[in-house]
């Protein structure tokens, strides 16, 4: 009975071997890659900034005095309330040294992030808030608020670049493609921020006129899409 059974499996073996050899030989096909960039101009603009109490003529400007001045000038700039947002709330001990307990000594500092549409408000903003107080500021990243469509596009562009890959390249055998047997999409890093040649927007300290600004723009986002095809050859 079991070599019967035996028999019987090696049998079934032997066919799905054969079954599977008479497909790879059967079916004739190109794999390819497909890539696509698109450049877009940033709408979202995230600025990072820094407070940070300071004494002047031995009194303590405090942070509230500073965020107060910051979230006026978010509201004067016509920027929506949700777009100022703490990101991290820390201090450090002005003499550390002296080792007093002077509620004086020990600084606090606080770290906003900014979003803005674009870059001409930053100045206008900083300039509103005391000087002194303003640690850093930084542009931590670009993104788009269609970034989602900008992708999907990239995606498809890819594709039709795999697709036209393949087709000159079985033409010069002298074939052609019969259909898609395969799509996987390779992990890219979905796009690239460029940072801007807006070197104000980095300083501690004087903030500059807004006409400066006006003359400066946003460099492109790069927005990119790879994808791995099979494609039947007729």
């Amino acid at each position: 009975m079991k070599k019967v059974m035996l028999l019987a499996a090696g049998l079934f073996l032997a066919i799905s071997t054969f079954a599977q050899q008479a497909t790879d030989k059967t079916v004739k096909k190109i794999e390819v890659t497909g890539s696509a960039e698109i450049e877009i101009t940033p709408d979202e603009i995230y600025l990072n900034i820094s407070l940070r109490e300071y004494l002047k003529n031995k009194t303590k400007v405090d942070i509230t005095t500073l965020e107060n001045q910051l979230v006026k000038a978010v509201a004067g700039a016509g920027l929506p309330k949700e777009s100022l947002t703490i990101e991290n709330v820390n201090g450090y001990n002005y003499e550390i040294q002296r080792k007093k307990k002077d509620p004086s000594e020990f600084m606090a500092r606080k770290q906003y992030r900014l979003k803005l549409t674009k870059l001409d408000k930053i100045n206008t903003i900083l300039s509103a808030v005391d000087a002194e107080g303003i640690e850093s500021t930084n542009i931590a990243s670009f993104s788009s608020s269609k970034m989602d469509e900008y992708r999907k596009e990239a995606k498809i562009k890819a594709l039709k670049a795999a697709k036209a890959k393949a087709e000159y390249m079985v033409a010069a055998l002298g074939n052609s493609i019969e259909g898609i047997l395969e799509i996987q999409e390779i992990p890219t890093d979905n796009f690239s921020d460029v940072r801007p040649m807006y070197a104000n927007a980095m300083y501690k300290g004087a903030v500059e006129s807004d006409s400066a600004a006006a003359d400066l723009d946003v460099k492109t986002i790069k927005v990119r899409a790879e994808v791995r095809t099979v494609f039947q050859i007729k």
